[in-house]
Protein backbone atom coordinates (compact mmCIF):
# COMPACT_ATOMS: atom_id res chain seq x y z
CA UNK A 1 0.00 0.00 0.00
CA UNK A 2 1.17 3.40 -1.36
CA UNK A 3 2.25 5.60 1.99
CA UNK A 4 1.01 9.23 2.03
CA UNK A 5 3.60 11.77 2.13
CA UNK A 6 2.54 15.65 3.04
CA UNK A 7 4.80 17.99 0.90
CA UNK A 8 4.46 21.75 1.15
CA UNK A 9 4.40 23.76 -1.83
CA UNK A 10 8.04 24.80 -1.97
CA UNK A 11 8.48 20.94 -1.46
CA UNK A 12 6.26 20.19 -4.63
CA UNK A 13 8.28 22.64 -6.87
CA UNK A 14 11.72 21.06 -5.47
CA UNK A 15 10.25 17.54 -7.11
CA UNK A 16 8.88 18.46 -10.04
CA UNK A 17 12.09 20.23 -10.61
CA UNK A 18 14.03 17.00 -9.56
CA UNK A 19 11.84 14.64 -12.18
CA UNK A 20 12.97 16.92 -14.83
CA UNK A 21 16.74 16.21 -14.06
CA UNK A 22 16.10 13.37 -13.82
CA UNK A 23 14.85 12.82 -17.54
CA UNK A 24 17.23 15.04 -18.77
CA UNK A 25 15.49 18.02 -19.46
CA UNK A 26 17.76 20.37 -17.29
CA UNK A 27 21.20 21.05 -15.98
CA UNK A 28 21.85 21.29 -12.57
CA UNK A 29 22.70 24.98 -13.22
CA UNK A 30 19.35 25.64 -14.85
CA UNK A 31 17.73 24.03 -11.75
CA UNK A 32 19.73 26.08 -9.34
CA UNK A 33 18.16 29.22 -10.81
CA UNK A 34 14.92 27.99 -10.75
CA UNK A 35 14.71 26.98 -7.08
CA UNK A 36 16.51 30.19 -6.17
CA UNK A 37 19.63 28.10 -4.77
CA UNK A 38 22.86 27.47 -5.23
CA UNK A 39 24.16 24.56 -7.69
CA UNK A 40 25.51 22.56 -4.56
CA UNK A 41 22.39 22.83 -2.47
CA UNK A 42 20.72 20.96 -6.23
CA UNK A 43 23.39 18.33 -6.00
CA UNK A 44 22.24 17.41 -1.92
CA UNK A 45 18.93 17.30 -3.32
CA UNK A 46 19.39 15.10 -6.23
CA UNK A 47 21.37 12.70 -4.23
CA UNK A 48 18.19 12.33 -1.30
CA UNK A 49 15.96 12.05 -4.12
CA UNK A 50 17.96 8.89 -5.82
CA UNK A 51 18.18 6.99 -2.76
CA UNK A 52 14.54 8.56 -1.46
CA UNK A 53 12.68 9.53 -3.59
CA UNK A 54 10.13 11.95 -3.05
CA UNK A 55 10.61 11.43 0.64
CA UNK A 56 13.81 12.29 0.39
CA UNK A 57 13.12 16.04 -0.32
CA UNK A 58 9.87 16.56 2.58
CA UNK A 59 11.18 17.99 5.94
CA UNK A 60 11.71 15.71 8.62
CA UNK A 61 10.81 18.22 11.53
CA UNK A 62 7.42 18.24 10.13
CA UNK A 63 5.20 17.65 12.68
CA UNK A 64 7.53 17.92 15.79
CA UNK A 65 8.26 20.58 17.92
CA UNK A 66 10.40 23.75 16.76
CA UNK A 67 13.82 23.87 18.50
CA UNK A 68 13.22 27.41 18.58
CA UNK A 69 9.58 27.42 20.44
CA UNK A 70 8.85 29.88 23.40
CA UNK A 71 9.49 28.46 26.86
CA UNK A 72 6.04 27.49 28.29
CA UNK A 73 7.37 29.09 31.56
CA UNK A 74 8.28 32.40 29.93
CA UNK A 75 4.98 32.76 27.82
CA UNK A 76 2.76 32.03 31.01
CA UNK A 77 4.66 34.59 33.16
CA UNK A 78 4.45 37.21 30.39
CA UNK A 79 0.97 36.20 30.28
CA UNK A 80 0.05 37.29 33.82
CA UNK A 81 1.89 40.15 33.56
CA UNK A 82 0.08 41.37 30.50
CA UNK A 83 -3.48 40.40 32.14
CA UNK A 84 -2.22 41.94 35.59
CA UNK A 85 -0.81 45.24 34.63
CA UNK A 86 -1.01 45.82 30.58
CA UNK A 87 -4.52 44.51 29.56
CA UNK A 88 -5.57 47.98 27.87
CA UNK A 89 -1.86 48.04 26.03
CA UNK A 90 -1.15 47.62 22.10
CA UNK A 91 1.72 44.96 21.87
CA UNK A 92 4.49 47.63 21.07
CA UNK A 93 3.83 49.24 24.40
CA UNK A 94 3.13 45.54 26.66
CA UNK A 95 6.52 44.54 24.52
CA UNK A 96 8.77 47.48 25.59
CA UNK A 97 7.38 46.94 29.07
CA UNK A 98 7.59 43.48 29.25
CA UNK A 99 11.37 43.43 27.89
CA UNK A 100 12.43 46.73 29.44
CA UNK A 101 11.19 46.34 33.10
CA UNK A 102 10.40 43.03 33.66
CA UNK A 103 13.65 41.84 31.42
CA UNK A 104 11.77 38.99 29.43
CA UNK A 105 13.29 37.77 26.25
CA UNK A 106 9.90 38.06 23.89
CA UNK A 107 10.25 39.16 20.71
CA UNK A 108 7.01 42.09 19.55
CA UNK A 109 5.58 39.85 17.45
CA UNK A 110 5.89 36.81 19.98
CA UNK A 111 4.05 39.35 22.25
CA UNK A 112 1.39 40.32 19.76
CA UNK A 113 0.94 36.21 19.22
CA UNK A 114 0.04 35.80 22.16
CA UNK A 115 -1.85 38.89 23.13
CA UNK A 116 -4.39 37.94 20.22
CA UNK A 117 -4.67 34.15 21.27
CA UNK A 118 -5.64 34.85 24.81
CA UNK A 119 -8.38 37.80 22.63
CA UNK A 120 -6.53 40.32 25.19
CA UNK A 121 -5.63 42.71 21.77
CA UNK A 122 -8.06 42.10 18.79
CA UNK A 123 -5.90 43.05 15.32
CA UNK A 124 -8.02 46.22 13.34
CA UNK A 125 -8.31 45.62 9.68
CA UNK A 126 -5.70 48.53 8.05
CA UNK A 127 -7.89 51.42 6.97
CA UNK A 128 -6.83 52.95 3.25
CA UNK A 129 -4.58 55.76 4.28
CA UNK A 130 -6.17 59.36 3.03
CA UNK A 131 -4.49 60.99 0.17
CA UNK A 132 -3.03 64.39 1.37
CA UNK A 133 -0.58 66.15 -0.39
CA UNK A 134 2.90 65.35 0.10
CA UNK A 135 4.64 67.36 2.45
CA UNK A 136 8.89 66.98 2.84
CA UNK A 137 10.19 67.43 6.17
CA UNK A 138 11.75 70.89 6.68
CA UNK A 139 15.49 69.83 6.73
CA UNK A 140 16.56 71.80 9.56
CA UNK A 141 16.29 71.39 13.30
CA UNK A 142 14.46 73.87 14.49
CA UNK A 143 13.18 75.16 11.08
CA UNK A 144 10.05 74.57 11.76
CA UNK A 145 8.14 73.81 15.16
CA UNK A 146 4.59 72.65 15.05
CA UNK A 147 2.03 73.28 18.15
CA UNK A 148 -1.39 72.17 19.57
CA UNK A 149 -3.21 71.43 22.60
CA UNK A 150 -4.52 68.82 23.34
CA UNK A 151 -7.96 68.58 25.98
CA UNK A 152 -8.19 65.03 27.18
CA UNK A 153 -8.69 63.07 30.19
CA UNK A 154 -5.16 63.01 30.97
CA UNK A 155 -5.55 61.34 34.10
CA UNK A 156 -8.09 58.84 33.53
CA UNK A 157 -10.83 60.14 36.26
CA UNK A 158 -8.04 60.26 38.87
CA UNK A 159 -7.65 64.12 38.91
CA UNK A 160 -9.05 66.96 36.53
CA UNK A 161 -9.48 66.85 32.71
CA UNK A 162 -6.80 69.14 31.15
CA UNK A 163 -5.19 69.92 27.80
CA UNK A 164 -1.53 68.92 27.01
CA UNK A 165 0.56 71.58 25.34
CA UNK A 166 2.51 70.08 22.60
CA UNK A 167 6.05 71.44 20.42
CA UNK A 168 6.97 68.70 17.70
CA UNK A 169 9.95 69.68 15.63
CA UNK A 170 8.97 69.02 12.32
CA UNK A 171 12.35 68.51 10.70
CA UNK A 172 13.15 65.14 13.69
CA UNK A 173 9.62 64.40 15.01
CA UNK A 174 11.24 65.22 18.40
CA UNK A 175 9.13 66.48 21.29
CA UNK A 176 10.96 69.91 22.16
CA UNK A 177 8.00 70.42 25.01
CA UNK A 178 5.62 69.14 27.18
CA UNK A 179 3.49 71.19 29.62
CA UNK A 180 0.00 70.44 31.39
CA UNK A 181 -2.46 73.44 31.37
CA UNK A 182 -6.16 73.58 32.94
CA UNK A 183 -7.00 74.86 29.70
CA UNK A 184 -5.36 76.48 26.23
CA UNK A 185 -4.86 80.35 27.11
CA UNK A 186 -2.77 83.06 26.21
CA UNK A 187 -0.74 82.47 29.66
CA UNK A 188 -0.26 78.42 29.00
CA UNK A 189 0.91 78.77 25.65
CA UNK A 190 3.68 81.68 27.41
CA UNK A 191 4.75 79.31 30.31
CA UNK A 192 5.12 76.40 27.76
CA UNK A 193 7.26 78.63 25.25
CA UNK A 194 9.55 80.18 28.05
CA UNK A 195 10.78 76.76 28.83
CA UNK A 196 11.11 76.04 25.51
CA UNK A 197 13.47 79.05 24.58
CA UNK A 198 15.58 78.58 28.07
CA UNK A 199 16.78 74.77 27.62
CA UNK A 200 16.48 74.80 23.13
CA UNK A 201 16.41 78.40 22.18
CA UNK A 202 13.96 80.21 19.64
CA UNK A 203 12.82 78.57 16.36
CA UNK A 204 12.52 80.19 13.38
CA UNK A 205 8.56 79.83 12.75
CA UNK A 206 5.70 78.07 14.89
CA UNK A 207 2.90 76.26 12.71
CA UNK A 208 -0.25 76.02 14.69
CA UNK A 209 -3.81 75.77 14.15
CA UNK A 210 -6.20 79.09 13.60
CA UNK A 211 -6.93 79.43 17.53
CA UNK A 212 -7.64 82.98 18.58
CA UNK A 213 -4.73 82.33 21.09
CA UNK A 214 -2.81 82.43 17.55
CA UNK A 215 -4.83 84.27 14.96
CA UNK A 216 -7.22 87.01 14.95
CA UNK A 217 -10.41 85.32 13.56
CA UNK A 218 -13.07 88.43 12.94
CA UNK A 219 -12.60 90.40 9.56
CA UNK A 220 -14.09 93.22 11.51
CA UNK A 221 -10.99 93.65 13.72
CA UNK A 222 -8.38 93.31 11.34
CA UNK A 223 -8.48 96.04 9.44
CA UNK A 224 -8.69 98.41 12.52
CA UNK A 225 -4.92 97.43 14.13
CA UNK A 226 -1.89 95.45 13.52
CA UNK A 227 -3.91 92.50 13.33
CA UNK A 228 -1.97 90.18 15.88
CA UNK A 229 -2.75 88.60 18.72
CA UNK A 230 -1.30 88.78 22.19
CA UNK A 231 0.78 85.73 21.84
CA UNK A 232 1.84 86.84 17.96
CA UNK A 233 2.58 89.85 19.23
CA UNK A 234 5.09 88.42 21.46
CA UNK A 235 6.49 86.07 18.93
CA UNK A 236 6.72 89.09 16.96
CA UNK A 237 9.14 90.59 19.70
CA UNK A 238 11.32 87.41 19.58
CA UNK A 239 11.44 87.43 15.85
CA UNK A 240 9.49 84.18 15.88
CA UNK A 241 7.04 84.36 12.77
CA UNK A 242 4.11 82.16 13.13
CA UNK A 243 1.99 80.41 10.10
CA UNK A 244 -1.21 78.92 10.91
CA UNK A 245 -2.67 75.87 8.78
CA UNK A 246 -5.89 75.75 6.85
CA UNK A 247 -6.55 72.27 7.98
CA UNK A 248 -5.82 69.62 10.68
CA UNK A 249 -3.83 67.22 8.25
CA UNK A 250 -1.22 70.50 7.18
CA UNK A 251 -0.56 69.98 10.69
CA UNK A 252 -0.48 66.28 10.50
CA UNK A 253 2.89 65.92 12.78
CA UNK A 254 1.28 67.02 16.17
CA UNK A 255 -1.88 65.46 15.08
CA UNK A 256 -0.17 61.93 15.31
CA UNK A 257 1.91 62.97 18.08
CA UNK A 258 -1.32 63.79 20.14
CA UNK A 259 -2.69 60.35 19.20
CA UNK A 260 0.40 58.51 20.24
CA UNK A 261 0.57 60.48 23.45
CA UNK A 262 -3.10 59.98 24.52
CA UNK A 263 -2.17 56.29 24.39
CA UNK A 264 1.75 55.95 25.72
CA UNK A 265 1.37 59.24 27.94
CA UNK A 266 -1.91 58.20 29.64
CA UNK A 267 -0.39 54.73 30.55
CA UNK A 268 3.07 56.20 31.53
CA UNK A 269 0.54 58.37 34.03
CA UNK A 270 -1.70 55.18 35.51
CA UNK A 271 1.56 53.35 35.99
CA UNK A 272 3.39 56.12 38.08
CA UNK A 273 0.37 56.44 40.29
CA UNK A 274 0.17 60.81 38.97
CA UNK A 275 -3.06 62.54 39.18
CA UNK A 276 -2.45 65.71 39.13
CA UNK A 277 -1.35 68.69 36.78
CA UNK A 278 1.85 69.26 39.27
CA UNK A 279 2.77 65.99 39.12
CA UNK A 280 2.41 65.50 35.85
CA UNK A 281 4.74 68.25 34.51
CA UNK A 282 7.35 67.30 36.94
CA UNK A 283 7.64 64.14 34.84
CA UNK A 284 6.71 65.39 31.42
CA UNK A 285 11.08 65.67 30.99
CA UNK A 286 11.44 62.25 31.61
CA UNK A 287 8.87 60.92 29.22
CA UNK A 288 9.89 63.59 26.46
CA UNK A 289 13.64 62.32 26.61
CA UNK A 290 12.62 58.71 26.32
CA UNK A 291 9.46 59.54 23.50
CA UNK A 292 12.46 61.51 21.32
CA UNK A 293 15.19 58.17 21.86
CA UNK A 294 12.61 55.95 20.85
CA UNK A 295 10.78 57.88 17.68
CA UNK A 296 12.67 60.73 16.95
CA UNK A 297 14.76 61.08 13.30
CA UNK A 298 17.83 62.39 11.70
CA UNK A 299 17.71 65.74 9.72
CA UNK A 300 18.42 65.99 6.64
CA UNK A 301 20.65 69.06 7.58
CA UNK A 302 23.52 69.33 10.35
CA UNK A 303 22.41 72.87 10.90
CA UNK A 304 20.76 73.77 14.02
CA UNK A 305 18.45 76.59 12.99
CA UNK A 306 17.77 77.30 16.72
CA UNK A 307 19.17 80.93 18.14
CA UNK A 308 19.64 82.11 21.87
CA UNK A 309 17.99 84.48 23.52
CA UNK A 310 19.21 88.08 23.66
CA UNK A 311 20.48 89.95 26.24
CA UNK A 312 17.66 92.54 25.30
CA UNK A 313 14.66 89.73 25.36
CA UNK A 314 13.34 90.11 28.70
CA UNK A 315 10.78 87.34 28.52
CA UNK A 316 9.31 88.67 31.63
CA UNK A 317 7.92 91.61 30.07
CA UNK A 318 7.51 90.16 25.95
CA UNK A 319 5.31 87.02 27.79
CA UNK A 320 2.93 89.60 29.51
CA UNK A 321 -0.15 90.65 28.21
CA UNK A 322 -0.40 94.02 27.32
CA UNK A 323 -2.58 97.13 26.31
CA UNK A 324 -1.65 100.47 25.03
CA UNK A 325 -3.51 103.44 26.48
CA UNK A 326 -2.86 107.22 27.02
CA UNK A 327 -2.32 109.00 30.20
CA UNK A 328 -4.66 111.70 31.15
CA UNK A 329 -4.10 115.14 31.99
CA UNK A 330 -4.20 113.88 35.75
CA UNK A 331 -1.78 111.04 35.10
CA UNK A 332 -4.27 107.74 35.17
CA UNK A 333 -4.54 105.16 32.69
CA UNK A 334 -7.43 102.67 32.85
CA UNK A 335 -7.17 98.86 32.21
CA UNK A 336 -8.99 95.84 33.26
CA UNK A 337 -11.15 97.88 35.28
CA UNK A 338 -8.74 99.44 37.71
CA UNK A 339 -7.71 103.32 37.12
CA UNK A 340 -3.76 103.58 37.55
CA UNK A 341 -2.31 106.89 39.09
CA UNK A 342 1.20 107.55 37.93
CA UNK A 343 3.45 108.67 40.65
CA UNK A 344 6.34 110.58 38.69
CA UNK A 345 8.57 113.81 39.97
CA UNK A 346 8.88 115.40 36.63
CA UNK A 347 5.99 117.48 36.05
CA UNK A 348 2.31 116.64 35.14
CA UNK A 349 2.66 118.65 31.76
CA UNK A 350 5.76 116.72 30.74
CA UNK A 351 3.42 113.16 30.94
CA UNK A 352 0.30 114.47 29.54
CA UNK A 353 -1.12 112.79 26.84
CA UNK A 354 1.80 110.44 26.69
CA UNK A 355 1.52 106.69 25.20
CA UNK A 356 2.42 104.01 27.74
CA UNK A 357 1.86 99.92 28.00
CA UNK A 358 0.14 98.40 30.60
CA UNK A 359 1.79 94.85 31.05
CA UNK A 360 0.01 92.29 33.05
CA UNK A 361 1.32 88.94 34.22
CA UNK A 362 -0.04 85.66 34.65
CA UNK A 363 -0.19 86.49 38.50
CA UNK A 364 -1.93 89.47 37.54
CA UNK A 365 1.30 92.10 38.71
CA UNK A 366 0.80 95.12 36.56
CA UNK A 367 3.80 97.33 35.06
CA UNK A 368 3.48 100.10 33.40
CA UNK A 369 5.95 100.81 31.09
CA UNK A 370 6.61 104.32 29.43
CA UNK A 371 9.77 104.53 26.30
CA UNK A 372 10.50 100.85 27.45
CA UNK A 373 10.84 102.17 30.80
CA UNK A 374 8.51 101.19 34.10
CA UNK A 375 7.13 103.90 35.83
CA UNK A 376 5.79 104.31 39.40
CA UNK A 377 1.62 103.95 40.05
CA UNK A 378 -1.14 103.73 42.75
CA UNK A 379 -4.29 101.71 42.28
CA UNK A 380 -7.27 103.71 42.22
CA UNK A 381 -10.85 101.60 41.87
CA UNK A 382 -13.29 102.89 39.81
CA UNK A 383 -16.19 104.07 41.96
CA UNK A 384 -19.46 102.44 43.06
CA UNK A 385 -22.42 102.43 39.67
CA UNK A 386 -25.03 104.82 41.20
CA UNK A 387 -29.11 103.07 40.77
CA UNK A 388 -29.55 102.09 37.19
CA UNK A 389 -32.73 102.51 35.48
CA UNK A 390 -33.94 98.74 34.49
CA UNK A 391 -36.93 97.21 32.56
CA UNK A 392 -39.10 94.70 33.73
CA UNK A 393 -37.70 91.75 31.43
CA UNK A 394 -33.67 92.59 32.74
CA UNK A 395 -35.03 92.88 36.33
CA UNK A 396 -34.46 89.62 37.17
CA UNK A 397 -31.06 89.19 36.09
CA UNK A 398 -29.87 92.55 37.58
CA UNK A 399 -30.66 91.52 41.20
CA UNK A 400 -28.57 88.25 42.63
CA UNK A 401 -29.69 86.24 45.30
CA UNK A 402 -27.97 87.48 48.39
CA UNK A 403 -25.81 84.81 49.28
CA UNK A 404 -24.82 83.10 53.20
CA UNK A 405 -22.61 85.11 55.62
CA UNK A 406 -19.50 82.56 55.64
CA UNK A 407 -18.84 80.46 58.85
CA UNK A 408 -16.41 83.40 60.57
CA UNK A 409 -18.74 86.05 59.95
CA UNK A 410 -19.63 88.18 63.39
CA UNK A 411 -23.45 88.02 62.54
CA UNK A 412 -22.87 84.17 63.40
CA UNK A 413 -21.60 84.92 66.73
CA UNK A 414 -24.53 87.26 68.30
CA UNK A 415 -26.80 86.61 71.07
CA UNK A 416 -29.73 85.09 68.67
CA UNK A 417 -27.26 82.39 67.07
CA UNK A 418 -24.89 79.73 68.56
CA UNK A 419 -22.58 78.08 66.66
CA UNK A 420 -23.93 79.25 63.48
CA UNK A 421 -27.40 78.02 64.24
CA UNK A 422 -30.34 79.99 65.47
CA UNK A 423 -31.00 79.73 69.44
CA UNK A 424 -34.77 78.46 68.54
CA UNK A 425 -32.95 75.48 66.68
CA UNK A 426 -31.06 74.67 69.81
CA UNK A 427 -33.95 74.39 72.32
CA UNK A 428 -35.83 71.67 73.57
CA UNK A 429 -39.66 71.39 71.77
CA UNK A 430 -41.64 73.98 73.73
CA UNK A 431 -38.94 75.61 75.52
CA UNK A 432 -38.54 79.81 75.41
Amino acid sequence: MDELLTMSSKELTRLEVMQRLKDKRLTQKEAARILGISTRQVKRLWQAYRKQGAKGLASRRRGKPSNNRLDAGVIQQALDLIKEKYADFGPTLAHEKLTEVHKIPLSRESVRRIMIEERIWKPKRAKRPPTHQMRERRACFGELVQIDGSDYAWFEGRGPRCSLLVFIDDATGQLLELWFVPHESFFGYCEAARHYFEHTGKPVAFYSDKHSIFRVNQAQIIGLGPGLTQFGRAMQALDIQIVCANTPQAKGRVERANQTLQDRLVKELRLRGISDIEAGNAYLPEFREDFNHRFAVHPRSTYNAHRPLLKTENLDLILTHQKTGTLSKNLTVQSNKFIYQIQSDRPDYALRNAQVTVCENAKGEVTILYKNKPLSYTIYHKPARQAEVVDIKTLDRQISTPKSPPPDHPWRTYGHHLNGKPIQDTLPNGSD
